[in-house]
């Protein structure tokens, strides 16, 4: 599809992608918000587009994802710990088994075989051990989906190496 042809497309969707941001946000200037920045991540990957495939369906999809990941970012950063409760001194009963990854050296071990992986497999393993989602660690570190879920898979597999011994629940 040409340029022009695909942007005189994309306009003429304008309605319905506004009513369909009025859906998911239920608010007027988030959906102008979603709306505008749908059409610019749309217009952005216009060559991931294929020329037989359903339009409407295929933007509003990009309309869907987009919201659902700025939801994902907004309950991360609304998440608020604590930081003067004392977690080390917390009256918790002590229900851990012999072997179980609670104390301050075995932490130190995790941490640092972490600490030891290549970066390429760490910046990604991070990322997913604190909460994103594979989509997510794509989008900022600029990579393929694939490369990022093939990282971490390594990670995985690195750290399950390294840390053999402290696995107890391990078969």
């Amino acid at each position: 599809m040409k340029t022009a042809q695909f942007q005189k497309k994309l306009l003429g969707m304008q309605e319905n992608m506004m009513n369909f941001a009025l859906s998911l946000t239920a608010n007027r200037d988030d959906a102008k918000d979603l709306l505008q920045e749908t059409s610019l991540k749309v217009l952005n990957n216009r060559e991931k587009y294929v020329d037989n495939r359903n339009f409407k369906g295929w933007v509003l999809t990009v309309m869907r994802n987009i919201f659902i990941n700025q939801y994902h970012k907004i309950v991360r950063t609304q998440t608020v710990i604590d930081l003067n409760i004392d977690l080390y001194n917390l009256d918790v009963v002590n229900e851990s088994e012999f072997g179980a990854t609670d104390s301050p050296l075995q932490l130190q071990e995790i941490t640092g075989a972490i600490n030891r992986l290549d970066q390429d497999l760490k910046v990604p393993f991070s990322m997913y051990a604190s909460g994103y989602q594979y989509n997510e660690i794509a989008e900022t570190l600029n990579l393929p989906i694939g490369t990022v879920k093939s990282r971490i898979f390594f990670a995985r597999r690195e750290l399950r190496e390294a840390l053999k011994d402290y696995d107890v629940n391990r078969e």
